[in-house]
């Protein structure tokens, strides 16, 4: 009986192509197939392969979106950014300012009878649904355009329809850089964001996909797998992969990641998070009698997460390894076991060995700056008095972008802002895509959109937003300092009234290595010389003409109190503003770049070299050379990064001097010592991921040092009482 069982089976697949069906005597009809395949609709997986669950690959990737989850799409938002506007008032956005196209909505309009003069949010959804989309009605139009006047017959194609088919078949490069404006990445409508073919989604592991499987956060994907239950068979198979899982998991949770899911996009990932996951890899591999070399691995850590991390380093040193790491936090340094203090001071000042050895030897070291932080002779004082602010404040209602639970914030005006939470807690959300995106939206005009919030209240109580950010003052060479800040005019102007100069009659433009006349023509004023290495990366080299100065040598012949303008260039910050204090118009110019601790950059260098933090205080002392108002709105991204404490001391007098002169500043930061002089502390949390997103505590630094709940609180306490308490010895002892 087996045996003709198993022929008539044998027969049946063969005959039906792989699909059979069996009648159970007295009981239901099987479906079988032996192709992956669902019997009754024909959905079929095939073989299972491990590139069949990689979005990177075209056998696994969702064909709509090529394994991206997202696709380039029109946004109403953008096309429509004021809906309180009429059609007349230029409502419809890429067609403002365009003649033609203004014309053909007026004719459409016309003819389709929709009010011209109705704000665009009181038609009706039928008449928005033509502006957006177009109508089948042929429309005889009659506008001047670039080509002369275009008489035609033909439906209005509507204004999403006109930007995409102007993005997908642009007249020029410009054309389609103007239309990207008004478009933005969405979801994609098959996959749903999930990367994946419906194939491989059809595959589950305790009723989830590998995307939901990925986009649970690290400390949650780590509960999920260690919760995996198989049969017998399915856990003998599963253990040894499993268990790799689990320890890679472990391994990122343990340095501060819990908060980043698995599929967070690698561009996102903030500089102090990408070190973190490839330290995370190297306490996974269990190597020893290695040397690791970190640069400042705390960056965008709340001090609750750099404790796990200086666990972290301490586990791979118990391993056998040598860990050398360049860092400015406090606590990195007391659990050290050797410091080596470099100083005194930075660039040119610097480079020497100020002091060696353990953190109770450099404390006791008169020669090392950063002992006397650690030994407390030096400190951070705290404001014994905080900021009352003008009494007006910019509120965000029902934000609820990426982790944010739909919160309320207020940020009261004419105070000096701290904001502040574990890592991932939300305030780059908050701060940047949502409060700083809307503030530009409001008062610029900005086409980029804002993350998900319901409303904005009080923006008109401010001029204008500054974002100080840490993107590069220039992409080129040729950008430095003295042209950045706009000091280099005054310089050239004042090199251009020099006896000599007005002898040979040479003007500023002459000192300028941009323009020709005074630079060098064999380099071109760069001052180098790119030798192209074919396969190899390019070379540079000075310049054999100018030997680097970029100048002629007629031009280096006109000096001002025997320097030119070469050797001007050369010179530090602090150097030069010595060297120009009797033209007050510079020497200010100059000294507001030292106040930002920035007297060691030469005043030539070129922008390029300049880290992150140093352009952005470069940026800070740009600013602080305008005149105020009073009502501007400054927005930092911890400006903190690569600072020593006492540098951190000096930035916080100047972004002091900016609330006194009446504006308001802004800053996501995580340093105890600029977040004790806040006037206004927002905590965020009280976790990170989905575990963070709501207000956990605002008020003042001694309010939030109560807050039980806050972390922040938590740390903020005892320094707070510590420096509070040295402020006041230091006053009675001045007095």
């Amino acid at each position: 009986i087996r045996s003709r069982l198993f022929d008539s089976v044998e027969a049946a697949l063969r005959l039906s192509d792989g699909y059979m069906n069996v009648d159970v005597i007295g009981g239901q009809t099987l479906n079988f197939s032996e192709y992956y395949a669902c019997p009754k609709c024909g959905f079929t997986v095939g073989e299972m392969e491990p590139r069949l669950f990689s979005f990177n690959a075209p056998f696994g990737a969702c064909p709509d979106c090529d394994g991206l989850g997202v696709k380039l799409s029109v946004d109403e938002d953008l096309v429509i950014p004021d809906k309180s506007k009429t059609l007349a008032e230029g409502a419809v956005a890429p067609w403002k300012n365009s003649k033609y196209y203004g014309g053909m909505l007026k004719q459409a309009c016309a003819a389709l009878k929709i009010s011209m003069d109705k704000p665009y949010k009181k038609l009706t959804k039928r008449q928005r649904n033509i502006i957006l989309h177009g109508s089948d009605k042929a429309i005889k139009f009659n506008v001047t355009g670039d080509f002369g006047v275009n008489d035609t017959t033909k439906p209005f194609e509507g204004v999403m329809n006109n930007v995409e088919r102007r993005y997908r078949r642009p007249m020029s490069k410009f054309m389609r850089d103007v239309m990207r404006k008004y478009m933005t990445e969405l979801t994609c409508s098959t996959c749903h964001g999930k990367r994946l073919n419906e194939k491989a989604l059809a595959v589950k592991v305790m009723g989830k996909d590998i995307a939901e499987a990925s986009d649970l956060s690290i400390d949650k994907a780590l509960k999920f797998f260690k919760s995996v239950k198989l049969d017998k068979q399915g856990t003998m198979i599963a253990k040894p992969i499993l268990k790799e899982v689990c320890d890679r998991l472990t391994f990122l949770n343990n340095v501060g990641l819990d908060y980043l899911t698995l599929s967070r996009s690698a561009n996102t990932l903030s500089g102090g998070e990408a070190q973190r996951i490839r330290l995370a890899t190297q306490i996974g591999s269990n190597l020893s009698g290695v040397m690791y070399v970190l640069d400042e691995p705390s960056i965008g850590l709340h001090q609750r997460d750099n404790d796990r991390l200086i666990a972290s380093l301490k586990k791979m040193r118990d391993l056998g390894n040598s860990l050398i790491v360049v860092e400015h936090d406090e606590e990195t340094m007391r659990q050290a076991d050797y410091i080596v203090d470099m100083g005194p001071g930075a660039g040119a000042y610097g480079g020497k060995v100020m002091a060696v050895g353990t953190p109770k030897e450099i404390e006791k070291n008169p020669k090392s700056l950063t002992g006397q932080y650690l030994s407390g002779k030096k400190f951070v004082p705290v404001p014994l008095k905080r900021r009352k602010g003008n009494g007006k404040k910019i509120t965000i209602t029902g934000a609820a972008e990426n982790n944010l639970k739909n919160i309320k914030v207020d940020f009261p005006l004419g105070k000096f802002i701290v904001v502040t939470g574990v890592s991932g807690s939300g305030k780059s959300t908050l701060v940047n895509m949502i409060l700083k995106r809307a503030l530009a939206q409001k008062l610029n005009n900005n086409s980029t959109k804002p993350g998900k919030y319901k409303s904005i209240r009080g923006y008109n109580n401010i001029e204008k937003i500054i974002d100080i950010d840490q993107s590069p003052i220039g992409r080129t060479p040729r950008s430095n300092p003295a042209t950045y800040t706009s000091v280099f005019d005054d310089i050239r102007t004042l090199f251009a009234q020099t006896n000599e100069a007005k002898l040979r009659g040479y003007t500023k433009a002459r000192f300028s290595f941009n323009v020709k006349g005074g630079r060098c023509e064999a380099c071109h004023g760069d001052g180098i010389i790119k030798i192209e290495m074919n396969f190899l990366p390019d070379v540079y080299v000075p310049c054999k003409v100018c030997h680097g100065t970029r100048y002629n040598s007629e031009t280096l012949e006109v000096t001002y109190r025997k320097k030119n303008i070469a050797q001007v260039l050369d010179m530090t910050i602090s150097e030069a503003c010595k060297f120009f204090k009797n033209i007050p118009k510079i020497a200010r110019k100059l000294q507001t770049i030292v106040d930002v601790g920035l007297g060691y950059v030469k005043l030539g260098q070129s922008a390029t070299t300049l880290s992150g933090g140093e352009a952005q205080r470069m940026k800070l002392a740009a600013e602080l050379q305008k005149l105020s108002t009073g009502k501007n709105f400054y927005i930092l991204d911890e400006p903190t990064t690569g600072l020593h404490t006492d540098d951190i001391k000096r930035l916080l007098e100047v972004l002091q001097r900016l609330v006194d002169e009446g504006n308001t500043v802004l800053i996501i930061e995580h340093n105890l010592d600029i977040i004790k002089n806040a006037d206004w502390l927002i905590d965020l949390g009280p976790e990170g991921g989905d575990g963070g997103g709501t207000v956990v505590a605002t008020g003042t630094p001694e309010h939030v040092a109560q807050v039980k709940e806050s972390y922040t609180g938590q740390y903020l306490k005892p320094v707070l009482e510590r420096d509070t308490r040295l402020t006041k010895e230091a006053q009675k002892q001045k007095s």
